[in-house]
């Protein structure tokens, strides 16, 4: 019954005018970015979060629109990868499999139905997960203090490799650059500037907004530039979706089953939805055997994966709201508006921020079928965008880029930053070194050194707070558990750490 009673206050936050104008916008501008191939969510997200404090939206209002463009992106990313063959985003590849040979078929419109179906389940899903299991987390998070916070943000690097699905070598160096990054400034506790080389920009430490947009989108445009030529792709007639509709009914028990494992995928920190999508489609493709087409253009080769990823980047909101670990790249980048904004995630969250908890959850559930209504009539609509020349879509996105950094602290030391950051993510992808770490290091440095600093405080100088509760204990043994279980994935499954 609290449960009910809280989501009936945030209905009334989400049904604000504002706030549901944000949801509506988040949604269609999240499935166009989704459809790009190569931007995905993480670009999607970073790039409009300059554009959130440009317009001078509240915290509420824009984790709403954030959260929405995040949805979308999800939905969106179908849509290349059945029309083109090309995944909006890693999730979107198992989509592939199956969605681009019914398209071939002529079969596009069925497979963009089914597929918009099993996003919509996966996705409510998810968010009933969040409402009921967020809470329950919590109460178990206020027993944390200092020592018990230090080896939270141990664990959230520990996640690192799950994050990227990179190397696990490369995630490690990448996150230890954004920790260098993150000591940049003024010392909280001595006074002393840090690795600021005299310029007085830097005193108050890197923005983390301006270090997303240059690692995510400038250097999405820098890698673009390199292959201006583009590929010729076959036209192809979609048809209508409703058909993809009626199908996704027959795939019902599939859809069930992508959704619930891909939820528990999410909720794993540093799982992600590109391991949920996996999952759901290879355990589907086990349990149907030798009466699916798999590969060859069945339906339920499309409902699992898409169930499967949707419920996964729900699911991946839980820990980064109730623990402050993301989840994912994603909520890495949404967890930095946070804390731009002065708003901490963890267990105080829901009890100091419920109405913006709450009203998400009731954003999520309106935009959820905002974004079915959205994409069942208007998938031929949404297919044309792909058909934009990319000598146009991007220096749209770099103009944005530049407009939403400038305005931040009208500095054009900003600009230069986020060049910079631009050259060092271009730098990173040609080099293999996946940027989100990076990114985890510059945002959770701070809290981590904090933390650490008064626990050692309260110790008087004593290491041995840091493991002295079996909270801290707990959570160290689920660190070198993943970190072990990382590097037997990298030696078994690939060979060989890259």
């Amino acid at each position: 019954m609290e449960i009910l009673a809280f989501l009936a206050q945030g209905f009334a936050v989400a049904l604000e005018p504002q706030n549901l104008f944000l949801a509506l916008i988040g949604c269609v501008i999240g499935t166009l970015i989704g459809a790009l191939p190569g931007l995905g969510p993480v670009n999607g997200v970073a790039l409009m979060i300059p554009l959130s404090f440009n317009f001078g939206l509240p915290a509420t209002g824009a984790l709403i629109l954030l959260v929405s463009v995040y949805y979308g992106c999800m939905y969106g990313g179908r849509i290349s990868s059945i029309v083109l063959n090309i995944p909006g985003d890693e999730p979107a590849m198992m989509t592939t499999l199956d969605g681009y040979p019914m398209a071939l078929q002529g079969r596009g419109g069925e497979a963009l139905g089914v597929s918009a179906v099993a996003s919509f389940v996966g996705a409510g899903v998810a968010t009933l997960g969040l409402a009921l299991f967020a809470p329950l987390l919590v109460q178990f998070a206020i027993r944390f203090g200092p020592a018990e916070y230090f080896a939270l943000f141990v664990l959230a690097f520990a996640t690192i490799g799950g994050v990227t699905g990179g190397s696990l070598i490369k995630s490690f160096l990448a996150a230890f650059l954004g920790l260098l990054l993150g000591s940049v400034g003024i010392d909280a506790v001595s006074g002393v500037p840090r690795y600021t080389f005299g310029l007085y920009e830097l005193y108050d430490g890197i923005d983390f907004i301006v270090a997303l947009v240059g690692l995510f989108a400038i250097s999405e445009c820098l890698i673009y530039l390199e292959d201006i030529r583009g590929t010729s792709r076959p036209t192809l007639k979609l048809g209508s979706a409703i058909p993809g509709v009626r199908s996704a009914g027959r795939c019902a028990p599939t859809i069930a089953r992508g959704s619930l494992i891909g939820f528990v995928a999410g909720v794993l920190p540093g799982a992600g939805a590109a391991l949920g999508s996996f999952l759901a489609y290879m355990l589907e493709k086990r349990w149907v055997g030798r009466d699916g087409r798999f590969g060859q253009g069945d339906p339920r080769g499309v409902a699992a994966p898409e169930a499967g990823n949707n419920a996964a980047a729900g699911g991946a909101l839980i820990p980064m709201l109730s623990l402050g670990i993301p989840g994912s790249g994603t909520t890495a980048i949404l967890l930095a508006l946070l804390l731009s904004m002065n708003i901490t995630p963890g267990p105080l969250l829901f009890e100091q921020q419920p109405e913006m908890v709450w009203g998400l959850v009731a954003a999520l559930v309106i935009g959820n079928f905002v974004l079915l209504v959205l994409n069942v009539p208007l998938v031929s609509l949404f297919a044309k965008v792909l058909q934009a020349p990319g000598w146009f879509l991007m220096p749209m996105v770099v103009m944005v880029a530049f407009v939403g950094v400038y305005s931040l602290n009208n500095s054009a030391f900003d600009l230069y930053m986020m060049l910079g950051f631009g050259v060092l993510g271009y730098v990173l992808r040609k080099l293999e070194i996946p940027t989100v770490p990076v990114v985890l290091g510059l945002l959770l440095g701070g809290q981590m050194e904090f933390n650490l600093r008064r626990a050692m405080s309260i110790s008087g100088g004593e290491w041995s707070i840091l493991w002295s509760s079996g909270i801290s204990v707990g959570i160290y043994l689920f660190a070198v558990t993943l970190i072990v279980a990382g590097l037997v994935y990298s030696w078994v499954v690939r060979g060989r750490l890259r």
